[in-house]
């Protein structure tokens, strides 16, 4: 059974990384470090100790130059004080058995990166990006979602629906042409959608979909299943005391949930 190690990348903006962190905990990792992008510049950490990347939610940049594209500048281009590239070490990291997890603005910035939807096992090709949501403003309230049963992503696994918290200005997925997402969804790789809670269906409707994300998609994995990036935040929803209308006994499964799969996966390594 594989230790699971965790490593959260805090730093420019970015402000739920201690949420991440106590849900990481709370799912069952055995290790949990919350480091600056500087810790990693400056080889204070690194990334092949740990088998668990988490990119988590905040203002990353503040959203200035678009989501996250400043933040993937950074990761592409960086290198640290021995000269060693972090793109490098990034495509080291998946070479192996480890997995990664984006939220939010951490989502954006695997799509920047290029590391979802990587069709084809393209990685580090920009597919899709995320843009400004339809209603305009930014949106901060609770949505259902339903995950993809034919998805391989590890993290949804056995899942079937959620309701969590968003809080995003730009949440749209923008696909680079149609036959992209055609292919997202011929090949199960949209992991979470936005549900209507009545039909229990993907929608496009408003305010279910809080975005105009084009098939409900919520959440992104790659081919292997190993990467999960989506827009609402399951730190957020780490006790029954944080849903809405807990006192009324509302309960759904906890955004923990997803947390439970990347860590269950890796210990059954």
């Amino acid at each position: 059974m594989s230790k699971v190690k965790v490593l959260i990348i805090t730093g420019y903006g970015t402000n739920c990384e201690k949420e991440t962190a106590f849900a990481a905990q709370k799912a069952g990792a055995d290790k949990v470090c919350v480091c600056f992008f500087s810790d990693l510049i400056y080889e204070k950490e690194f990334l092949h100790n740990y088998n668990f990347l988490i990119f988590p939610g905040g203002f990353l940049d503040g959203d200035d130059l678009g989501a996250a594209q400043a933040a993937a500048i950074r990761w592409q281009y960086s290198k640290t004080i021995s000269g060693k590239s972090l793109k490098k070490q990034l495509e080291d990291f998946l070479s192996e058995n480890k997995i990664i997890l984006g939220i939010c603005n951490g989502f954006q910035l695997l799509t920047k990166l290029g590391l979802l939807p990587a069709l084809g096992g393209n990685y580090f090709e920009r597919q899709v990006s995320l843009s400004y949501n339809d209603s305009a403003k930014f949106e901060d309230r609770w949505v259902h979602l339903k995950t993809n049963p034919n998805s391989p992503c590890v993290f949804t696994k056995d899942l079937d629906e959620l309701y969590l918290p968003i809080r995003h200005g730009e949440g749209k997925i923008i696909p680079l042409n149609e036959q992209i997402l055609a292919k997202l969804q011929k090949d199960n790789l949209i992991a979470l959608h936005y549900i209507d809670p009545k039909t229990k269906k993907p929608t496009l409707t408003y305010p279910f979909n809080p975005n105009g994300s084009p098939l409900g998609i919520a959440g992104l994995t790659d081919p292997t299943g190993k990467i999960l990036g989506l827009m609402p935040h399951p730190e957020a929803y780490n006790h029954f005391t944080n849903h809405p209308a807990w006192t009324r006994k509302c309960q759904s499964p906890l955004g923990l949930t997803l947390f439970e799969g990347g860590i269950n996966y890796l210990k059954s390594q």
